[in-house]
């Protein structure tokens, strides 16, 4: 007992340790498993938007449509799962309209975050806005027609001449999917009506019509030069849909067309086609596609060709390069989040916390990609979302901010005061804190610029023995908020009041730079720009203009007010080099004076030069200078072309670059960084050089890092990646040249591309320089960084490399498989992509065929592209019943075909249809609101179908009747061994045949049988059909009728043998010498053919065994049993035949006979399921019937 009590307190004690730490390990940040992506679907259908959220219990699910919490309904509502279902969608007018921008918001008690925004549109076809306009060619030319409509999903585009459907592709004719309709070596032929027609899942719209006319080619027909009348345009691309660039010319012989790239680079054969006579396709368009692309038509066998070029831009989803990761900061400290993102335009970036927008702040600072939070206090531990929108869509990131707090913390430091020390420093001085002074280890100053928004806060942190400090980094002439912060070790006091104070003014940094032109061959035009605040460090009350010739060392100056930025300089003498500089000044006083400017004034003369530029210099970086310069307004002189010269200041003057007169920008590299230099721009024609222009600019600094006490190593290189398979990608890199033998360690960085979990950020560890990385996800672009350790030192994060991994083959078939009759000879099938993640589809493949070709295994296939989830079925047959099914392909393989769909169309009924009504008239079909109905001739179909199925079925039931009418009576005739025995079983008392009711069934002469297979709970005896007791009342009123010829013999029958156990059959069989063994009877021609079912498993009446299902222990009768289906009636069901209760696994037969003497009260049942089982049906009719005699 004792033992049981300790064992008990250790389980107990074992349990009270493990439950608070269960709560850590169960912890986990929030994020999405599911969320919600764009669908389009039809008015009154059904949707279901996706959310699943995963963290700790609770959670609560909400959505937002269009940013307003959506309120639930007998419509709307949401399941267990948090995902949002509409069960009919609608399409009003205003707020009552399901289609908007969904997202889900999930929240626990850790924070909340919202899901990417998923678009819901209704299906719709609105009317063209584009038609087909007619035209009048020439024999021999081209003709082109072309039409456009707007609609979700996009339509599907056909062309009809005269009312008949044009094919899509021929020699001659090319139908392109963005609506273009090219005919080539136009035909007297082609001459007629031509439109076109859009067909979605919503509806079908039909063009205006519009007439080709061909005239006669003029005889003899003269060579023309090749002509491109219709050339590619700019488009704009999704990422991952097609590209068309439509090219079309004409010419005399007809002319060859080719493409190619403006940049040289080579077309990418994998993804590029050739549609018609020189129409390009970019399927599954990616990044690389991006380029101008080049069309020349060339007359063949000469060098005459024209050239037509456009620009493709691949528009991209945002995602993400650099996501926020979530940090721990103690109260009163600072949290910064970066998130950087890709996409095609520019994603706009914002700031989520707990599912709000963000808004800037004294505390909270947004600077584009990155998000401050300084002064933390505990309202700010929440969860924070990077959101990145576009026209394409929208991404998140997520990241957490957790507050540590502290109850003995101290109160915040006290009487803080700043002085100004000089232009540039500021004293601060405080007193301790009140209370828990004696705690602080730190203090923290903070400062920040008061004017401006956005301004970056700087932080210093001091130690504990000082209550005084000067910042003396500031900038001259600013006001400055300042605040402190003391620190403990577990935390930090509140922030002491804001102090505000303004450094001093000082002389200016350096004087402006200043731009020289002449309007006459006396003046100088001095221009400049003022002094911006970090140069100018106060304000500029004045500025000094100095000048000369070169000549002489007299110097004039002229003072001129703050204000002004320009002065003219009047009455100088011609063609004369004049040296010009200026200073600046505030109230401090003067500043530096710039270094002396050189310009030439022009030569008096009468000849016309061309004026004086106006010229504009923009530093690129440190090293690079943009030019650009525009004539002046008034300039009337020709101009052949510019000269331009550049030099450092306080160098010799450089050659002059010649530059085209077409030129107005140039790009000056390879200079110096933090150095002036001199640029000089002329115009010249064939009188001479015109005026010039001057100005001068100064190169910035370049970006440097920091000097630390030890740098770090730099990173690996050449990070080269290759993608193995669906889940694993190889990474090969370099190790840096570094003198250090130590050992070094690298950290590979590996996530998926758009990630908003960073904690699911996989970091690996190796200590060689290649690493295969397992476990990816397939289809998934992947980003991979790597970073080397050496000595406790790590190398900042190599450069950001790309990697997809495979996709693997789809593994399931497409879903929502519909087929919708539209015209007489027409079906639209539509369906959506496979449910799984991450498996891209390329292409689809539909296969469909009438009954008589699917029997024979003859499928008609169409193949579309990934991105298209539409087709037309044409030219099918009245009256014929088709089959139809889709899957879905990628490069990597086929995925299993749909559930096959059943489409029936009508037969053309003479008395009802008129062939003179076109294809499209609403005798045939009928389009309402945007959905397909059935029309009365569809109604009537159906009615008159019913009947003749309802004929049939009687038919069947009279040639069953017949049947069994003639195979009682023959069996009469041979079945009085069978009556003696079944009359001998009838003297049993009532309670001895009671109790062996069941035995008695196998007890059957030879001509009773028992139907092994099961099924119904019919007794089949000589004398005909036999039925219970219980069952009396349920007979055909055809059975009983005959039952009464032969009464006393079924009443025997019913005594001796008619006991039976639900669930069992028995059958007798009567050998007719007019069929042969391999000829169905007549009542199995009716009710099977073969083939019917593609890919269906055995029948239900021979299940696995491949016989007749009949059984008998009489091997000569057994051999007139017919093989196969028929043998079985269709009647009986695969639920009847599986109903038995029996339970006792199966004995051998010897077992039962060497039992049936010591226990003669055996269980009937267990003959019963020997009797049931099909593959041991005969031996166990003999068992069953050996131990009945031994009984």
């Amino acid at each position: 007992m004792a033992l049981v009590k300790r064992k008990l307190y250790q389980r107990l004690l074992f349990f009270l340790l493990f439950l608070p730490i269960s709560g850590v390990l169960c912890f986990s940040e929030l994020f999405f498993i599911k969320e919600p992506h764009d669908v389009t679907v039809m008015r009154k259908e059904a949707v279901i938007l996706d959310c699943q959220a995963h963290g700790e219990s609770p959670i609560d699910v909400r959505w937002l449509k269009n940013g307003v919490k959506v309120l639930e309904n007998e419509r709307v509502y949401l399941l267990a799962n948090g995902s949002l279902f509409i069960s009919e969608v609608e399409n009003r007018r205003g707020d009552k309209s399901d289609e908007g921008l969904y997202q889900c918001l999930a929240q626990n008690k850790y924070g909340a975050i919202l899901s990417q925004k998923a678009r819901l549109t209704i299906a719709s076809l609105s009317s063209f806005t584009i038609q087909p306009v007619s035209i009048v060619v020439t024999q021999g030319s081209v003709a082109r027609f072309s039409c456009k409509i707007s609609a979700h999903p996009p339509p599907i585009i056909t062309w009809e001449f005269n009312r008949v459907t044009l094919p899509l592709t021929t020699e001659r004719i090319t139908v392109l999917p963005s609506g273009v309709l090219q005919i080539h070596g136009v035909q007297r032929s082609d001459a007629g009506n031509y439109r076109c027609i859009a067909t979605n899942i919503a509806s079908r719209r039909r063009s205006m019509e519009a007439t080709l006319t061909v005239t006669p080619a003029p005889n003899p027909q003269l060579p023309q030069r090749p002509r491109i009348i219709t050339g590619p345009q700019n488009i704009s691309v999704s990422l991952h849909q097609s590209a068309i660039l439509e090219c079309m010319a004409t010419g005399k012989p007809r002319p060859i067309i080719s493409w190619s790239r403006a940049d040289s680079k080579s077309i990418d054969v994998y993804n590029t086609k050739v549609l018609g006579n020189g129409n390009l396709i970019i399927t599954d368009i990616k990044p690389q596609h991006a380029g101008v692309y080049m069309c020349r038509a060339t007359t063949p066998g000469t060098r005459n060709y024209t050239v037509a070029a456009a620009n493709v831009t691949v528009l991209a989803p945002p995602s993400l390069v650099e996501w926020p990761e979530s940090v721990t900061r103690p109260r009163a400290g600072t949290a910064r989040f970066v998130c950087h993102v890709d996409g095609v335009p520019t994603p706009l970036i914002s700031w989520l916390k707990n599912g709000e927008k963000v808004h800037s702040n004294g505390r909270i600072k947004m600077y584009n990609s990155k998000l401050v939070i300084n002064q933390i206090i505990p309202e700010d531990d929440a969860i924070y979302q990077c959101q990145a929108e576009s026209e394409q869509g929208s991404v998140l990131s997520m990241a957490r901010l957790i507050v540590v707090m502290s109850e003995d913390r101290p109160s915040a430091p006290r009487n803080i005061r700043a002085d100004t020390v000089s232009s540039s420093a500021i004293l601060l001085a405080w007193e301790r804190p009140q209370y828990n002074s004696d705690k602080v280890i730190a203090y923290s100053v903070h400062y920040v610029k008061a004017e401006g928004l956005n301004n970056e806060e700087y932080q210093v942190v001091i130690g504990n023995d000082t209550t005084r400090y000067i910042i003396d980094d500031l900038e001259p002439a600013r006001n400055y908020t300042f605040y402190v912060v003391a620190y403990m070790p577990m935390g930090a006091s509140r922030m002491s009041d804001h102090v505000f104070q303004h450094t001093l003014e000082d002389v200016p940094v350096r004087a402006p730079e200043l731009s020289l032109t002449s309007n006459s061959p006396m003046d100088i035009q001095v221009s400049w720009q003022p002094l911006p605040d970090k140069l100018s460090r106060g304000r500029v009350s004045a500025y000094r203009l100095s000048y000369r010739t070169s000549a002489d060392n007299t110097v004039s100056q002229v003072e001129l007010p703050g204000k002004k930025t320009q002065h003219l300089l009047e009455n100088l003498q011609p063609d004369t080099i004049y040296l010009l500089r200026i200073a600046a000044a505030t109230s401090v006083g003067w500043g530096e004076q710039s270094a002396w400017t050189s310009h030439r004034t022009p030569k008096a003369s009468s000849a016309q030069v061309p004026l004086a530029p106006n010229l504009h210099l923009e530093p690129l970086n440190c090293t690079t200078i943009l030019v650009r310069w525009q004539l002046a307004p008034r300039n009337s002189a020709s101009v052949q072309g510019y000269r331009l010269f550049y030099h450092e200041e306080s160098q010799p003057e450089s050659a002059p670059l010649q530059l085209r007169a077409v030129d107005h920008t140039h790009t000056i590299g390879g200079l110096d960084p933090r150095k002036k230099y001199h640029v000089k721009l002329l115009a010249y024609n064939f009188v001479g050089d015109g005026y010039q222009a001057d100005q001068t600019i100064s190169t910035p600094g370049c970006v440097s890092v920091r000097d630390r006490l030890v740098p770090p190593p730099p990173p690996p290189h050449n990070v080269y990646t290759k993608t193995n398979s669906s889940s694993a990608i190889f990474l090969h890199w370099g190790r840096p040249a570094f003198t250090s033998s130590q050992a070094v360690n690298y950290t590979v960085r590996c996530n998926p591309v758009g990630l908003q979990n960073a904690s699911l950020v996989l970091y690996l560890q190796t200590n060689e320089q290649r690493l295969l990385v397992r476990e990816l996800e397939p289809n998934t672009k992947y980003e991979f960084a790597i970073r080397l350790h050496i000595d406790q030192l790590s190398s900042p994060w190599s450069p950001v490399v790309y990697q997809s991994t495979f996709p693997d083959a789809p593994t399931l078939s497409p879903s929502n498989v519909k087929v919708t009759l539209i015209e007489v000879d027409t079906a639209l099938v539509s369906w959506k992509p496979p449910e799984e993640p991450n498996v891209a589809v390329t292409h689809y493949t539909i296969l469909y065929a009438n009954r008589h070709a699917w029997i024979a295994g003859e499928w008609q296939v169409l193949q579309k592209e990934g991105s298209i989830t539409m087709a037309l079925l044409e030219n099918l047959k009245p009256g014929h019943i088709y089959f139809v099914k889709v899957s879905a392909s990628n490069n990597m393989g086929d995925g299993p075909f749909s559930q096959t769909v059943e489409l029936r169309v009508r037969a053309d009924l003479s008395s009802g249809h008129d062939p003179r009504l076109p294809r499209g008239s609403t005798q045939s079909t009928a389009f309402s609101d945007g959905f397909y109905h059935r029309d009365q001739k569809s109604m009537t179909g159906i009615t008159v179908g019913v009947c003749i199925a309802f004929i049939c079925i009687i038919i069947c039931a009279f040639i069953i009747v017949c049947r069994g009418k003639n195979r009682k009576f023959s069996a009469v005739k041979t079945n009085g061994e069978g009556v003696s025995t079944a009359a001998g079983a009838g003297h049993l008392g009532p309670e001895r045949q009671a109790e062996n009711a069941d035995v008695t069934v196998p007890m059957m002469s030879q001509e009773h049988f028992i139907d092994s297979k099961g099924g119904t709970n019919l007794i089949i005896n000589s004398l005909g059909p036999v039925q219970s007791s219980t069952e009396k009342k349920e007979k055909w009123f055809s059975f009983s009728s005959n039952m009464k010829k032969d009464n006393k013999a079924a009443q025997n029958m019913r005594q001796g043998t008619a006991s039976y156990h639900p669930g069992t059959t028995v059958l007798t069989f009567e050998e007719e010498l007019a069929l042969s063994p391999d000829q169905p009877s007549t009542l199995q021609a009716l009710l099977w053919s073969p083939g019917d079912t593609e890919g269906s498993s055995n029948s239900e009446g021979s299940h696995a065994t491949g016989d007749s299902g009949r059984y008998s222990h009489d091997e000569t009768e057994m051999t007139n049993l017919s093989s196969g289906h028929s043998s079985r009636p269709p009647s009986l069901s695969a639920e009847d035949s599986g109903d038995s209760d029996c339970s006792n696994p199966v004995e051998e037969p010897l077992e039962l006979v060497e039992n049936c003497q010591t226990d003669r009260s055996i269980q009937s049942n267990c003959c019963q399921q020997e009797a049931q089982s099909s593959s041991q049906s005969v031996l166990s009719l003999q068992v069953c019937g050996r131990v009945t005699e031994c009984m």
